[in-house]
């Protein structure tokens, strides 16, 4: 079998409010206003798609929330939504591949988060067997060609395979391929799954 993980509120919580309060404290624009102004729009999906710079994006971003950071600033906020591993998911990743199945991440992500938590969370990449990223892919989820890429990529029909995300339409997404899937909405979700 091939599992596909996605990576956020999978195999690792992230908190987006922690972004939007760094941002916060740092240009003195009070929380409340970032929340209600933040979307993850086009230039969100431009940038996990790898189709402009990081630099860009921060521009862009700083536009559209009408705050004053320097890059590194940005990139300080940026980081923060990374709150920790789910070490049993790392656990059942590690005992999937014992029992001989491939294990493969498919993350919607950018070229800043992916200088940031290799480092900080080595134990994911070194327990999966490869990752999809959708920077270097040039799509992503839930566009259907980004599954059939992975698909063909790791030479499986969808049938053979089960992927877990937290996002209803990634989740549609690869439904639309025949790829079996599970909507993880809290921790339980995957553990449960291997029970």
């Amino acid at each position: 079998m091939l599992y596909i993980f996605d990576l956020g509120n999978v195999v690792i919580d992230i908190d987006f409010s922690r972004v939007l309060g760094v941002w916060s404290n740092l240009s003195g624009v009070p929380l409340a206003r970032l929340k209600k102004q933040f979307v993850m729009g086009e230039a969100f999906e431009q940038h996990e798609r790898g189709d402009i710079t990081d630099e860009a994006f921060a521009a862009l971003i700083c536009n559209e929330l009408g705050i004053a950071l320097s890059f590194e600033q940005f990139t300080t906020g940026w980081q923060a939504v990374f709150v920790g591993v789910r070490p049993e998911v790392i656990e059942i990743i590690h005992r999937l591949r014992e029992q001989g199945h491939r294990v493969v991440i498919l993350s919607n992500t950018n070229r800043l988060h992916c200088d940031y938590w290799p480092s900080q969370y080595p134990e994911i990449q070194q327990s999966v067997d490869k990752l999809y990223l959708s920077q270097d892919l040039g799509m992503r989820k839930p566009d259907p060609a980004t599954y059939r890429a992975v698909l063909e990529q790791e030479g499986v029909d969808a049938r053979d395979a089960v992927f877990f995300d937290d996002n209803a339409d990634n989740i549609k997404g690869a439904q639309s391929v025949g790829l079996p899937s599970v909507h993880v909405t809290d921790p339980g979700v995957v553990p449960a799954y291997f029970a």
